[in-house]
């Protein structure tokens, strides 16, 4: 059935509204005047430089990108044996094993950053790299269970009954079968996870020392004092980032296919 005119109006004023925001912050970033304003009177890269002889931002940047590459793995490795059990096996506070994974989605971001804080104070562990780690963790791993049990209630278990037809073992199915079919899930759920961890401020704010101050905060702190295209410079750098993650996995896996879990 084809769409009428309504609603293909409907949809392109939609995609506007979307995209509209991204768009004027990607052409802020290459403005030439000291304030935020539209590249009227031409392109510049100065911004882009400036970012790149930022130390703070840089240093800033490569702890958002060590602690998201440690939580994305983390939270895979944990939502892996996780999405096993509850797709696959039926005992005893199943649902609940699963409602408390997914508990980090229910609960407001602000509600979590101070329970973490909480938490953390109490059995003196704030401060450190390990403990905002674990956070990242607690927070991601939500998105990363979801993909996986997408992924295997759309996986069709006939393959495996025929591999162990044919002999093989549990370690030689799960590694030459069931993980391989899997692949677009977990690399699904470990980009979501990975890019969900680099853009959180909310909850990183709370917990964060000084020390070990991530991208996001930065950016926060810094426009409470400034108001320059640096910002809009670190918004596009990671745009482009997310847009590139995105753009990989589509043509590695698919996006559509990840999503449905095929």
């Amino acid at each position: 059935m084809r769409n009428g005119a309504g609603a293909l109006l409907f949809n392109a004023l939609f995609v506007a509204f979307i995209l509209t925001p991204i768009v004027v912050v990607v052409l802020v970033s290459f403005t030439t005047k000291p304030y935020l304003a539209l590249p009227w009177d031409g392109v510049s890269l100065q911004w882009y430089r400036e970012l790149l002889n930022n130390r703070d931002f840089i240093g800033s940047l490569w702890i958002s990108l060590r602690l998201a590459l440690t939580a994305a793995t983390v939270s895979t490795l944990v939502a892996l044996p996780a999405a096993f059990a509850i797709a696959r096996r039926r005992f005893p506070g199943r649902a609940l094993l699963s409602a408390f994974l997914l508990s980090p989605l229910m609960i407001p971001a602000v509600v979590l950053g101070i329970a973490f804080l909480r938490f953390l104070t109490l059995v003196s562990m704030n401060g450190t790299f390990l403990s905002l780690a674990l956070c990242h963790t607690v927070l991601v791993t939500p998105f990363v269970l979801r993909l996986l049990l997408s992924a295997l209630a759309g996986f069709d278990r006939r393959v495996e009954q025929a591999a162990i037809s044919l002999g093989a073992g549990r370690i030689t199915l799960l590694r030459r079968i069931t993980l391989p079919l899997l692949l677009s899930g977990i690399a699904g759920g470990w980009v979501l996870a990975f890019i969900t961890s680099l853009d959180d401020l909310t909850v990183t704010i709370f917990v964060a020392p000084a020390a070990l101050t991530t991208l996001p905060v930065r950016v926060f702190n810094y426009i409470d004092s400034m108001t320059d295209p640096l910002v809009a410079a670190v918004s596009t750098s990671l745009i482009a980032l997310t847009g590139g993650l995105m753009l990989l996995l589509d043509r590695l896996y698919g996006v559509d296919r990840m999503l449905v879990g095929r």
